[in-house]
């Protein structure tokens, strides 16, 4: 099965799906509403991940990898949302700054927001559209699938 069909088989829209107010915390430990990490007015992209999640890593790391040649075609935020424990907070702060992660790192570490959003698994991933709509979220990794999350990135910063 290719990544594609794949891909496009775990896809779900959300179009009137309003973010959540659910309180996250950035990698500093300030709390923040969710609806308020996101840049106004900017299409953004999230990875929700765990220090545990290979497939989350990866994705991760080829978003990152791109989002150079990506912000080239297209003007959007980027941030990752990581749902580890409190007992993992300093992980997933080693952890990102080891990566060299220079995108927002949010944590969820009682599941707050996972349970808001009603998802299930990590790697999660979804879009957010200028006004802040969750337009489109999916399940799952497959290397080379996040070439299709720029197609669907470039078609809501138009």
């Amino acid at each position: 099965m290719s990544a594609a069909v794949l891909f496009s088989s775990i896809i779900t829209f959300a179009q009137t799906m309003e973010l959540p107010t659910t309180i996250v915390r950035d990698i500093s430990g300030k709390q923040v509403p969710f609806n308020e990490a996101f840049e106004k007015g900017k299409v953004t992209l999230v990875s929700f991940w765990a220090t545990w999640c290979i497939p989350c890593k990866q994705e991760i790391k080829n978003i990152k990898t791109k989002l150079p040649d990506w912000k080239k075609d297209a003007d959007f935020h980027y941030m990752t949302v990581s749902i580890d424990d409190s007992r993992a907070t300093a992980m997933v702060k080693t952890y990102s700054k080891s990566q060299g992660w220079d995108f927002p790192v949010y944590l969820d570490p009682n599941s707050d927001l996972k349970r808001s959003l009603n998802f299930q698994n990590v790697p999660f991933t979804m879009i957010v559209d200028k006004e802040g709509k969750i337009v489109m979220q999916h399940t799952g990794y497959e290397e080379g699938s996040e070439n299709d999350l720029i197609k669907k990135i470039k078609e809501y910063t138009k």
